[in-house]
Order: C-alpha cells, then sequence, then structure tokens
C-alpha cells in the first residue's frame, strides 16, 4: 500500500497533475477506497476490521527527515525541510491553497521560505501533518506558543484545543501572562479564560512577576479591570507604576493608570503613595476623595474573589459565624444530623425585624450571586426572613426579602451579583414560635442563567415537587404528596390522586419559597368520562388570595395547562366546584410551571400513554377511604 503511494508521488515529479486528480487517487489508495469494490455483503464484525493507522503514522513518519520522493523544500531560519506536497496538502487546506493553487510555489522542486517562523515550531508542525502525533510535554514553554502559533496560522483546530488544554494544565505565576498574551492575540477564549481565572486567585503574586511587565496593554487592562481581580488597590497602583516604567512612561500611562480605582484607597494611600508618583493628577485624586465621602460604602466599586459553582461560606474557605447562637453548627457540612435540640443556629425574632441576626464573616472579599439556606423543618412549621450584605458591617445592602412570604425548608435565593464580606439572615417570623433557625447556609458565584421578577425568582423547571420541598398541606390522599410525586400513569379507582369534598376545603400545596409563577398544569382523574369544575387561586401567606384561573362555568376533563399574568405565590389553592360523577374533586398530578418538554393534549389520558386501566367499578370495598366512600372516583 505505501510503496503505490510513494510510487505515485514519484511518478507525480515528473508529471504535472493537478490537486483534483491527485485526490481522486489518494481516496482510491485510502482503505476506504481499496474496499470499496470488494465484498460489499461481507457483514461487519471485529474480524472485517482492519485497523493499522499506527503503521500509517510511523511509516509516513519515517518520511520526514529525508529527502526521498520529497518534491518541495521549506526554508525555517535558514533550515531546510524537505517535504511531499500531496501529503501536506491533503492535512493542510493552507498548504492545498499554497502548493496546488497555481502560484510559484506550486512548481515542482519549489523552495518556500517562511519568515515569522521558528525552525523548532515548524519541525514540530510538520511531524504532526506526517504522523498525527505530537509530544508537547519535552517541547520548551517559547517553543509551545510557537507551535500554537502555527496551528492558529494554518487553522488546524484540533491541533490548536489540544495544545490550548496542555497550556491550561502548566499555567503558573511565572509563565500566565506570556500565555494570556498570546491567547488574547489569537482569540483563544477557552485559553484566555483560563488565564484570567489562575490570575484571579493569584491576583497578589502575579502582579509582583517579570511577566506582569510584559504584558500588552490591551491584555494588561483586561486583567487589572475585572471586579474578580481581588488585589487590593495599593498593590494594583504600584505594579501599574513598574509597568508603566518598564514599558516607557508614554502617553498610554494616563489611560493604564485609569485602571486604578482610587476611591478604593485611603486618603493616606493617596497622599503618600499616589501623589508622589506624578502619574496621575491632583484633580483625579480630589474626585477620588469627593466619590469616597459622598458614596455609599457598597456603591463602591469593590474588587473579590471569584470561584464559580463553590460554596465559599466554609472553614476550609475561611468563613466564620459571627453572631447568632450555636454558631458552630452553621458551617459544619452537616444538613442530615439536626432535630429539636442541636445541629442548628439561631437568634431570637424582635419586632419589625430589628435582630442582628446570624451573621457570617466570609474568609475575603468575594463575589456572590446565590445563596442556598435550609430552614429547621422537622415539622411544618414556615418562617419569613431577609437577607443582607456588606463590606464593612455598616452599610447593608438587602439582596432577598422574603419577610413577607411563608418559607420552609431549602431556599434558592439569587440576586445580581455583589462583592462582600459580610453577610446577615434575619429571621422576622416563624409560625410557631419567636425563634429563627437556620440548619445550613451556602453562599456561591453561580453562571446558571436565571432570571429575576421583583426580587423574586421566575423558575423554568417544575417547582411543585418533592426535591424541592413543596408539600401538600390541605386535601386526602392514600399517599402524602401523590400529587407532587411527577406519576401521571399509574393512578386508578383506589389510589394514585388528592381529592376533596365538594363545597368544602380544597387542595393545597405550599412551595418552598415564592416563586413568579405564570403557568401551571394539572391531570383531573380520567378512568370515565367524567368532567370536572374547578378555580386556582395564588397566596404568599395564606391569608390573602387571588384567583388566576377559573373554570367553575366550564366541563374540564384530563390534562389542563393553565397560564396567566405572572403573580408570587408560595401557596396554589385548586378548589373543585363540580363533578358530573359525585361530589368530590379528584386531581392526580400538578406541576408549575407548566413543562414544555412534557406535551400533552387537554382532554387526553396522558403524553404518549394508553390510558389508565382503572379497577372495576365493584370496588367499593376496596376504594381511598373507605370509611368517607364519597372521596373515592366511584359513584
Amino acid at each position: 500500500m505505501l510503496n503505490t503511494y510513494l510510487a505515485y508521488i514519484h511518478w507525480n515529479q515528473e508529471n504535472s497533475v493537478s490537486w483534483r486528480q491527485t485526490e481522486s487517487v489518494l481516496v482510491w489508495c485510502s482503505p476506504e477506497g481499496i474496499m470499496s469494490d470488494s465484498h460489499p455483503l461481507r457483514p461487519m464484525s471485529s474480524a472485517s476490521e482492519i485497523d493499522h493507522l499506527h503503521l500509517l503514522s510511523e511509516q509516513l513518519g519515517a518520511l520526514v527527515p529525508g529527502e526521498e520522493y520529497s518534491d518541495v523544500t521549506f526554508v525555517v531560519e535558514e533550515k531546510r525541510f524537505p517535504a511531499h506536497r500531496v501529503i501536506l496538502a491533503a492535512r493542510c487546506q493552507y498548504f492545498r491553497a499554497l502548493l496546488f493553487g497555481g502560484l510559484k510555489e506550486s512548481r515542482d522542486q519549489a523552495e518556500v521560505r517562511l519568515e515569522e517562523t521558528r525552525a523548532e515550531a515548524f519541525s514540530m508542525l510538520v511531524r504532526y501533518l506526517y504522523t498525527g502525533r505530537a509530544t508537547l510535554s519535552e517541547a520548551r514553554e517559547e517553543t509551545l506558543l510557537d507551535f500554537l502559533g502555527l496551528a492558529h496560522r494554518y487553522d488546524l483546530q484540533p491541533l490548536e484545543g489540544s495544545i490550548c488544554e496542555f497550556l491550561r494544565t502548566l499555567l503558573s505565576t511565572r509563565n500566565v501572562c506570556l500565555v494570556f498574551d498570546v491567547a488574547s492575540l489569537y482569540c483563544l477564549n477557552g485559553l484566555a479564560e483560563a488565564c484570567m481565572a489562575y490570575m484571579d486567585r493569584n491576583a497578589i503574586e502575579v502582579l509582583k512577576s517579570e511577566g506582569f511587565l510584559t504584558l500588552s496593554k490591551s491584555a494588561l487592562l483586561t486583567v487589572v479591570r475585572r471586579d474578580s481581580f481581588a488585589a487590593s488597590e495599593r498593590e494594583i497602583f504600584q505594579a501599574l507604576c513598574r509597568w508603566c516604567h518598564h514599558n516607557g512612561d508614554g502617553p498610554e500611562s494616563k489611560e493604564v493608570m485609569s485602571a486604578v480605582r482610587l476611591p478604593l484607597m485611603t486618603l493616606s494611600e493617596m497622599l503618600n503613595v499616589v501623589r508622589p508618583s506624578g502619574l496621575l493628577t491632583p484633580d483625579d485624586l480630589l474626585d477620588a476623595i469627593q466619590t469616597r465621602s459622598e458614596s455609599r460604602d457598597m456603591d463602591l466599586n469593590y474588587r473579590g474573589m471569584l470561584i464559580p459553582e463553590e460554596n465559599i461560606a466554609t472553614m476550609k474557605h475561611g468563613a466564620v459565624v459571627v453572631k447568632g447562637e450555636m454558631k458552630s453548627a452553621l458551617l459544619d457540612g452537616d444538613t442530615q444530623n439536626y432535630d429539636l435540640d442541636h445541629g442548628f443556629s439561631r437568634h431570637p425574632i424582635e419586632e419589625e425585624g430589628r435582630a442582628a441576626g446570624i451573621q457570617v464573616r466570609l474568609g475575603q472579599p468575594s463575589i456572590i450571586n446565590h445563596v442556598r439556606l435550609l430552614l429547621w423543618d422537622k415539622d411544618s412549621r414556615s418562617y419569613s426572613y431577609y437577607i443582607e450584605v456588606s463590606m464593612d458591617e455598616l452599610d447593608w445592602v438587602r439582596v432577598a426579602d422574603h419577610s413577607k412570604f411563608l418559607c420552609r425548608s431549602w431556599q434558592h435565593l439569587y440576586f445580581p451579583a455583589r462583592v462582600c464580606r459580610f453577610i446577615r439572615v434575619v429571621g422576622t417570623h416563624n409560625t410557631v414560635n419567636k425563634v429563627f433557625h437556620l440548619v445550613a447556609l451556602e453562599c456561591m458565584y453561580t453562571q446558571r442563567p436565571f432570571t429575576l421578577e421583583k426580587g423574586i425568582l421566575v423558575p423554568t423547571e417544575n417547582i411543585a415537587t418533592v426535591q424541592a420541598c413543596a408539600s401538600v398541606i390541605e386535601g386526602v390522599s392514600r399517599s402524602r404528596n401523590a400529587l407532587l410525586n411527577g406519576d401521571t400513569s399509574h393512578y386508578d379507582w383506589d389510589s394514585g390522586y388528592t381529592c376533596h369534598q365538594l363545597g368544602s376545603g380544597a387542595i393545597v400545596i405550599q412551595l418552598a419559597q415564592p416563586y413568579m409563577l405564570g403557568s401551571m398544569r394539572l391531570l383531573l382523574w380520567d378512568c370515565d368520562e367524567r368532567s370536572y369544575s374547578y378555580y386556582v387561586e395564588l397566596s404568599t401567606n395564606q391569608q390573602h388570595w387571588v384567583r388566576v384561573v377559573d373554570r367553575t362555568k366550564v366541563p374540564c376533563r384530563s390534562w389542563q395547562t393553565l397560564t396567566f399574568d405572572r403573580q408570587s405565590a408560595s401557596f396554589i389553592r385548586i378548589v373543585g366546584t363540580h363533578n358530573t360523577a359525585n361530589e368530590v374533586f379528584h386531581c392526580v398530578h400538578f406541576e408549575c410551571p407548566a413543562q414544555a418538554d412534557m406535551v400533552v393534549k387537554e382532554g387526553s389520558p396522558g403524553p404518549d400513554q394508553p390510558k389508565p386501566e382503572c379497577s372495576s367499578q365493584n370496588s367499593d370495598s376496596q376504594s381511598l377511604m373507605s370509611q368517607k366512600p364519597s372521596t373515592s372516583p366511584h359513584t
């Protein structure tokens, strides 16, 4: 096979052929071309598949050092690299256009000089093109970056991606600035993000490194303008001064120094560190002093550590509980072992929420936009609360306010990203007593998208589930929370539904926390041809209800998809008003918001499922709540 291929290359040297002709012969010489006309009916099996790619790679790689059969020579830094046009063209679109595009390089035995290319990196590239292999661990860092530049120049995307992935493993304080400069130059966003994340976590060491002085101006400004570049403003100012002196104090200095957030510096630092440098004007200093004196502390543009998707309210990250009773339990990570006596932190609830609450100091100023709380939930009680954040324990900003809502168990809270050092949770109500109990607190920065409306989360996934800590607090069922278990197939005359007597009571669902709801879906019991009428109301506190759906005047059966103007709610009340068969309203399934991934048709038993097999109507003695036969669907 290889001999045939090499013979063709030798013949190609003596005859002028086009790339299209060459390509057709290459296809014939490929394993697919050879096999296409033989044994077309042979079954595919392990015995019929031959995989000798390693031999192909080794044998083609043997051609790299010598001139045998070569028909083009590259000259890089006065070093000659004999090569085979057809192989390069088959592997790289750039070389296909260069060597078969009718240019002077298309001539037989052409000599091609490559400028701005390093011989060591080009040697790695040629070997990769012949063999599909490259040993990155043996190359110097400078060579790797040159190799990356060639992969980018010749649009070898798989190679480019592999080099970037390897460079991520090599990042250090010594080289991260250089790698970031190259990644920015070639618009390699993944590698650039990895470099910035590394610099964020090691900001002080990066500022002191020699590599920092070699950053281009655009790369430099990209780094130091980030909120997550968490060094002190004094350290950033001094590093930028060194950069300006190293790169020449010219007109660029003013733009570079504008990245310093002067209002974050103390008056002493402005007068004794900034002013003597001469890199900022007296007006710049006066403006900073005015901003500092006239602004709220939390309105200043602070920097903070950014660790995505990781809870930073832990002892590992230096967090401690500074206010509240029974402090040790809050950050220990144990969300299973708690009862009436231990496993939680607490504080007494005072009128109008004036209590100091439960306060946590993070290990360092951090960027957060997501807090999770576990409220004590060993009985049916509910709580109200709010959350505030601060940098100095004096100026507090409220990021979540559930003081007018009843909440229970796990709370998932989202808000616009904030830099903070302190987090305060203040309980304002407990339906059982005057104490606020908190089992766990987690905070982090999440990159998952979320939508807020009036500070309340707009959910996309079904939050009326047991996993989301929702519960049925009113209604009759053989098994608790059958309405929320997601089973829309296994129900009959005896089980699988929740119900209430017409004219009294209702089916009430409590969500774990308030959400902005604009849709929901019900499955009414449909094992016969009966129909129902009903309405749905929402509430935040079980005292004031808003009717969002009214189907009291129309016959309804099976699946009901309901939409309405968005309302904040933590309670949903479904009230049946009519049943054509008896005096009980029966509901099999409830979800909110209605899930788009489950397509149902109103009046059908369910999504792509046969109508449930219903028990015989002679099963009165086995019906749900046999002591109260009126709750059964059976007439």
